[in-house]
């Protein structure tokens, strides 16, 4: 029988992936024209609407479905010795995937709306385009409250039950406090957040591989 730590580990490690490969490709990569007028915003999006499909789909649906995999394998590990607040982290863990996953849904449906609507009527397809990131940005894409709470009480029940390392525990409720504070839109918090995240996925990802738990 496969151990159901070592798949949550691998899907935590996953996730590290994920947004790494977000970071560098937003970073490094995407080079959107925000100087530019409309007319060149909508080619630029008509032009590289396959490659920004795909790393939506990797950031937000496929990040949801390995989240979905890891909280049922941390709630595992913790339920016995911190069963509330497993349960209650598990609650909003659950949460955050069903955002994230909408999000990517909304985001490539719309793009693909939006790059329809801009043959006929660009001034439209902008505002439709600044309703659909608003929307992403709000249930997952900027605001971290829902992901942050899920960290933070997972890391006090880790703290609570002894089950991960402390100083695991400890980063977690750094990292989840500032995802909290992500509700005030600061792109500083988000960036501590999702660089913080990918050290917290990697570390839990390694302790949960290394577990003998079941």
């Amino acid at each position: 029988m496969i151990n159901f730590q070592k798949i949550g580990g691998i899907a935590a490690l996953f996730e590290a992936v994920i947004y790494l490969s977000a970071f560098v490709f937003f970073g490094v990569f995407w080079d959107f024209p925000f100087a530019a007028d409309d007319r060149q915003k909508l080619t630029f999006l008509t032009d590289h609407q396959t490659i920004l499909s795909i790393v939506n789909l990797t950031m937000y649906v496929f990040f949801g479905i390995f989240l979905a995999i890891l909280v049922l394998a941390v709630h595992q590990r913790l339920k016995t010795k911190a069963p509330m607040l497993s349960q209650t982290a598990s609650a909003f863990g659950f949460v955050w995937v069903g955002f994230i996953i909408a999000s990517g849904m909304i985001a490539n449906v719309g793009l693909a709306a939006v790059i329809t609507l801009s043959t006929t009527n660009p001034e439209q397809a902008m505002t439709v385009l600044i309703v659909i990131n608003t929307i992403v940005d709000g249930l997952g894409g900027s605001n971290e409250v829902v992901g942050g709470l899920w960290v933070l009480l997972l890391s006090i029940a880790g703290l609570k039950s002894n089950e991960f390392p402390k100083g695991l525990n400890y980063l977690g409720l750094f990292i989840g406090f500032v995802g909290i504070l992500t509700i005030y839109p600061a792109e500083i918090l988000k960036e501590i957040f999702g660089l913080g995240q990918i050290i917290w996925f990697s570390w839990l990802g390694v302790t949960m591989l290394m577990s003998r738990h079941r």
